[in-house]
C-alpha cells in the first residue's frame, strides 16, 4: 500500500506544541475538514471520541493512532503530527508511552472493513520498526515527512518467513475491536522472535476473521504457543498439545521479547505433548491442502452442533421448568395465558428452541466454510428454514448453501480499492442473504409445505381404514424422523386435528414418542459410553431431563452428526412405543408433553394408563439405544477406529 496517495503535505505538521491529547485530535480533525475530506467536523471528531473510548490508541515508542469510522468521512485519509513536547497522559497500551507521533485515520462507514484494517495493517508493520518511525519523527518539516512515509526497508519485513533456529514458537493475537492491537501485537512478537534467534508464526484472529492461520505442519513442529488476547481464542483446542502462555494483546506491544522469553523458557521445562488433528485442523492449509468436500462438510456440522447445543440445553431446560411449574402445580390455564408470566417463561423456552436453534445451526455451519462474511447470510438461511417448516433438517441445508455461497462470492467479488469496505460490509451480507433467503423461501418451501399437507392427509386417511397399531407404529416414527422438522409437525397437527374430533388417542401416543429419542441417548452415553465422543456423552447426560419434558431437540446433535444411523434406530424404537400406546387405546385430552401428562391420560384405570404410557416410552427407548450402540460400534470398526 502506497501511503501518499491516502494523505497530502496539507495534512501533515511537525513540532506542534500541542499540551494534550484533545488538542491534537481537534487539530488534525480540523485539517482533515479544510482539505475537503469530511463532510462534517463534528460528526467525525464525536466518531474519533467514540473510539477513545473502547481501548487506548496510544501504544509504545511515542506512536499514537486514534481513527474513526463515519458517514461523515468523505474519503478514506488520514493527517499525521509529529509533537515537539512528548504527551505523558494519551492513554495507551505501554502507561510509560508517552507520545511523539500521530496518525489520525478517516475512514468512511462503508469501507471501514477491509480499507480501514488495511491502512492500520499497513500503519503497523512499518511503525514497529524503529529506524522508519524515528526518520518521521525526526522530519524537518512536512514536506520530508511526506516523502518519507513510503521509504521503507524491505528486507526488514522478511523476519516471519525466516528459519533461524530449531525453535518455533506459534502465537495468537485478538483484541476486542480486532484491528489495531492485534496487527501490532503480532509484528511485535515476530519481530522479537527474529532478534532472539528463533521461529515466531503468529495467527491474527481479527475483525475481518483468521489471518495466516497455523498450518498442520507448524501444529507439528511447534515447540510453545502464546496467546496474546482479550477475546476468545478462536478454535483453541489446536493446542492442547502445547505448552501455552496467556497474556494480553497490549503485554507483546510493551515487550514482546519477554513474552517469546516466557514461551521459550515454558518449552524446556514442559514438554509438548504428541500432536492429534482435530476437526478445525483439516482446513488449515490454505488452497494446496483444502479438506475433501465430505470432510468439509462434517466439519461445518460439528461446528454447527457446538454451537448450537447452548441453545438447546438453555432452551429446553427452560422450557421444561414451565411445563412443570404448569403441571406440578395446577397452572395449565396460566400456562395458556398470553402475557402471564408462566406463558413468558414458556414463550423464552420455546423460542430458543423453535426461533434460535435452527438459525445458530445454519449460521455457523456457514461461518466454518466461508468465515465473518457467511454468518449474515447463515442466520437468515436459518430463520427461512424456520419459516418454511423445514426444521434442522432445512437449516443444515441452509447452512451448506450460505457457506459456499458466500466462498463463491468472496472469490468472484474481491474487496479491493476505494469500495473494499462497501463489498465486506453490503455486498457479502445483502446479497448473500437476498440469494440464500430466495433459495430457502420460494425453492424449498413449496415442497416442504406440500410434504406436510400431504402427510396430514395421508394420516387423515389411514385413521378411518387401518388398525390402531399400524397407525401407532406410523406416528412414533414420525415424531422421530426430523425431531420438530415438517414430518414431525405433520404428525403433531394430525394428532391435534384427531383430539379436536374427539379421539384422544392419537395425541397420547405422539406425548410418549416424544421422550424416546431423549431417553435413549442418554441410555446410549450411559451404556456405550465409549464409542461416543467427550462432547456427545456431556450431551447425553442431560437428555434424559429434556425428555422428562417431552422435549425431542436434545437427540438433535446426535441426528445432525450421524444421520443415516442415528435417525432410523430413533424412528424404529418410537415406532414401537407408538405402536404400543395405540393398540392399549390410552388417550391423553391436553395438549402438552412430559411425565406430568401421566395425571391427565384416559382411556384404561389411571395406573395401568400410566404404566402403559409410560413404559411404552421405556421400551422404546431401550430399543433405540441398542441400535444407537451396534450402529456407532459398526461404524467405527468399519473406520478402524478403536473404542475410547
Amino acid at each position: 500500500m502506497e501511503l501518499k496517495k491516502l494523505t497530502s503535505p496539507s495534512l501533515i505538521s511537525v513540532g506542534n506544541d500541542f499540551k494534550s491529547k484533545d488538542e491534537v485530535i481537534q487539530a488534525l480533525v480540523k485539517q482533515l475538514n479544510n482539505a475537503g475530506k469530511l463532510y462534517s467536523e463534528e460528526e467525525f471528531l464525536q466518531a474519533v471520541y467514540e473510539r477513545e473510548k473502547l481501548t487506548p490508541t496510544g501504544f509504545e515508542g511515542g506512536l499514537a493512532i486514534p481513527h474513526g469510522k463515519s458517514s461523515a468521512v468523505k474519503e478514506a485519509s488520514f493527517a499525521v503530527a509529529t509533537i515537539k513536547s512528548p504527551l505523558e497522559n494519551w492513554g495507551s497500551v505501554n502507561p510509560n508511552n508517552k507520545v511523539q507521533l500521530v496518525f489520525l485515520l478517516a475512514i468512511p462507514e462503508k469501507e471501514g472493513g477491509d480499507t480501514h484494517l488495511s491502512l492500520l495493517s499497513e500503519l503497523v508493520t512499518r511503525l514497529t520498526d524503529s529506524t522508519y518511525k524515528k526518520n518521521l519523527i525526526c522530519a524537518r518539516d512536512n514536506i520530508e515527512l511526506f516523502e518519507k512515509l513510503d521509504v521503507v526497508e524491505k528486507e526488514k519485513n522478511v523476519h516471519l518467513a525466516k528459519k533461524n533456529s530449531d525453535k518455533i514458537i506459534l502465537a495468537v493475537t485478538a483484541c476486542p475491536a480486532g484491528i489495531a492491537h492485534t496487527y501490532m501485537a503480532a509484528e511485535e512478537l515476530a519481530k522479537a522472535g527474529n532478534e532472539l534467534g528463533v521461529d515466531v508464526f503468529v495467527e491474527k484472529q481479527g475483525a475481518n476473521g483468521v489471518e495466516d492461520r497455523h498450518t498442520i505442519e507448524h501444529l507439528k513442529l511447534a515447540d510453545a504457543v502464546i496467546f496474546a488476547n482479550d477475546v476468545a481464542i478462536k478454535d483453541e483446542d489446536r493446542f492442547v498439545h502445547l505448552p501455552i502462555v496467556k497474556t494480553s494483546v497490549a503485554s507483546p506491544i510493551r515487550n514482546a521479547k519477554e513474552v517469546v522469553k516466557e514461551a521459550i523458557k515454558k518449552s524446556e521445562s514442559q514438554p509438548k505433548k504428541e500432536y492429534k488433528s482435530t476437526n478445525q485442523d483439516k482446513s488449515s492449509q490454505g488452497d494446496g491442502g483444502k479438506a475433501k468436500t465430505g470432510t468439509e462438510i462434517k466439519n461445518s456440522l460439528l461446528t454447527g452442533i457446538s454451537y448450537m447445543i447452548p441453545i438447546i440445553i438453555a432452551g429446553g431446560m427452560t422450557l421444561a421448568a414451565a411445563v412443570f411449574i404448569s403441571q406440578a402445580f395446577g397452572l395449565q390455564g396460566l400456562y395458556d395465558t398470553e402475557g402471564s408470566w408462566l406463558w413468558l417463561l414458556r414463550q423464552l423456552g420455546g423460542g430458543l428452541l423453535g426461533q434460535l436453534m435452527v438459525p445458530v445451526l445454519a449460521a455457523y455451519m456457514a461461518y466454518s466454510i466461508a468465515d465473518k462474511p457467511a454468518l449474515g447470510p447463515g442466520f437468515a438461511a436459518g430463520l427461512a428454514a424456520n419459516l418454511i417448516g423445514s426444521g434442522f433438517l432445512g437449516g443444515m441445508i441452509g447452512g451448506l448453501l450460505a457457506g459456499y455461497f458466500l466462498r463463491w462470492l468472496k472469490k468472484t467479488v474481491k474487496p479491493t480499492g476505494t469500495f473494499a469496505g462497501f463489498v465486506s460490509f453490503w455486498v457479502y451480507p445483502v446479497v448473500g442473504t437476498l440469494v440464500v433467503g430466495s433459495v430457502m423461501l420460494f425453492i424449498f418451501g413449496e415442497p416442504l409445505a406440500w410434504i406436510n399437507e400431504s402427510l396430514t392427509n395421508w394420516l387423515n386417511n389411514l385413521s378411518g381404514t387401518t388398525n390402531a397399531l399400524l397407525l401407532g407404529a406410523i406416528i412414533g416414527g414420525m415424531v422421530s424422523f426430523d425431531l420438530g422438522g415438517p414430518v414431525n409437525k405433520a404428525a403433531y397437527a394430525f394428532c391435534l386435528g384427531a383430539m379436536a374430533n374427539g379421539n384422544f388417542i392419537p395425541y397420547a401416543t405422539f406425548a410418549s414418542v416424544k421422550m424416546v429419542s431423549a431417553f435413549s441417548v442418554t441410555g446410549a452415553i450411559m451404556f456405550g459410553k465409549q464409542y461416543f465422543n467427550k462432547q456427545e456423552q456431556e450431551i447425553g447426560k442431560q437428555t434424559w431431563i429434556l425428555g422428562l419434558a417431552g422435549i425431542t431437540e436434545g437427540a438433535i446433535p446426535f441426528a445432525v452428526g450421524d444421520p443415516f444411523r442415528v435417525i432410523p434406530s430413533l424412528i424404529v424404537g418410537s415406532a414401537v412405543t407408538g405402536a404400543i400406546v395405540a393398540f392399549l387405546g390410552v388417550g391423553l385430552d391436553v395438549p402438552g408433553a412430559g411425565i406430568f401428562s401421566l395425571a391427565l391420560l384416559e382411556g384404561q384405570p389411571i395406573l395401568l394408563a400410566g404404566v402403559i404410557w409410560f413404559g411404552a416410552a421405556i421400551i422404546g427407548a431401550l430399543i433405540s439405544m441398542f441400535l444407537l450402540i451396534v450402529t456407532r460400534k459398526g461404524k467405527l470398526r468399519k473406520q478402524g477406529i478403536q473404542a475410547r
